[in-house]
C-alpha cells in the first residue's frame, strides 16, 4: 500500500485540529447561562448622575447629596445673603455720619460678593453632577439667574460719579437686575423644591413652610425701612399740633391788650 504523501498528512490534520476547535467552543458556549438583555442594561456604563430627568432618582444617596447641597448654596445665596444686601443699602438713606455710611456701604459689598460665590459654587456643582440639558422650567430660569448674577457686579464697577446724568440710568438699571435677581431667585427655589419632591419622593412641605416665613420676614423689613420713622413719631406730638391749641386763647387776649393800648395813646 503506497504511503500519503507527508504534505496531505498535514493538511488533513490541521483541518481536524480546527474542527476540533470549533465543536468544543460550541460545546462551552451550550453549558455557559443564556444572557438576557436585562442583566446586559444591568451592567451597562451609565456616566455619573448623568439619569434620565423625568424618572424618580430616590436610592442615589450621592446625588441626593448634590442635589441638597445645591439647593443650600442657593438658598444662603439668593434667598439670604442678597436680600439683605439690598436692606443693608437701603439703611444707608437715614445715615447721616460718613463712616458709618462707609461701613454700609462695604457691608453691602462684602454680602453681595459672597452671595455671587455660593451662587457660582452652586452652578459649577450643578454642571459637574447634574444633567444640564435645559428642557425644565427650573434650569432655565437657573441658567438665565447665573448669568444675571454675574452681569449684577459688572454694572457696579462702572458706576458713574453723582452729578452726572447717566448715574440715574446706571441706578434704575442696578436697582433692576439687584431686585430682579432676588424675585427670580425665590421663584426658581420653590420651583426647585417641587423637582426635589419629584425626582426624590420626598416631602418639601416643612421646607416650603420655612422658606415662606423668611422671605416674609425679609419682605416686612424691606417694605418697613421707608416708613419706620413714620411710624414713631404716630406717637410724638409734633410742633405744628402744639402751636394752634397753645395760642387757642390769644386772640381775645390781644384783643383786650389792643382796646387797653389805643386809648393811651390816643390820650
Amino acid at each position: 500500500m503506497q504511503a500519503f504523501p507527508l504534505w496531505l498528512v498535514i493538511m488533513l490534520d490541521s483541518r481536524r485540529n480546527k474542527v476540533l476547535m470549533v465543536f468544543g467552543t460550541l460545546m462551552a458556549a451550550s453549558l455557559l447561562p443564556p444572557v438576557s438583555t436585562s442583566s446586559l442594561d444591568k451592567h451597562k456604563f451609565v456616566p455619573k448622575h448623568r439619569t434620565n430627568q423625568s424618572q424618580p432618582l430616590k436610592g442615589n444617596p450621592q446625588l441626593e447629596f448634590h442635589i441638597k447641597l445645591h439647593a443650600l448654596l442657593l438658598w444662603a445665596s439668593i434667598g439670604v445673603l442678597m436680600p439683605v444686601g439690598i436692606i443693608i443699602v437701603r439703611m444707608s438713606r437715614r445715615v447721616q455720619g460718613i463712616k458709618m455710611l462707609k461701613a454700609l456701604f462695604y457691608a453691602h459689598v462684602i454680602v453681595q460678593f459672597t452671595a455671587i460665590l455660593l451662587a457660582t459654587a452652586a452652578a459649577v456643582l450643578a454642571l459637574m453632577n447634574f444633567e444640564n440639558s435645559l428642557n425644565n422650567t427650573h434650569q432655565r430660569i437657573g441658567f438665565v439667574l447665573y448669568i444675571l448674577i454675574w452681569l449684577h457686579p459688572l454694572v457696579a464697577l462702572v458706576r458713574p460719579q453723582r452729578g452726572i446724568k447717566i448715574r440715574s440710568i446706571w441706578y434704575l438699571l442696578h436697582w433692576l437686575l439687584g431686585t430682579g435677581v432676588c424675585v427670580l431667585g425665590i421663584t426658581n427655589i420653590y420651583i426647585g423644591l417641587n423637582a426635589y419632591h419629584e425626582k426624590m419622593s420626598r416631602s418639601v412641605s416643612l421646607w416650603k413652610v420655612l422658606f415662606t416665613a423668611q422671605v416674609c420676614i425679609i419682605a416686612i423689613i424691606y417694605l418697613s425701612q421707608d416708613r419706620w420713622d413714620y411710624m414713631l413719631k404716630q406717637g410724638e406730638i409734633l410742633d405744628e399740633q402744639v402751636m394752634p391749641s397753645s395760642h387757642s386763647t390769644s386772640p381775645s387776649s390781644n384783643q383786650k391788650e389792643l382796646v387797653v393800648v389805643v386809648p393811651s395813646r390816643v390820650k
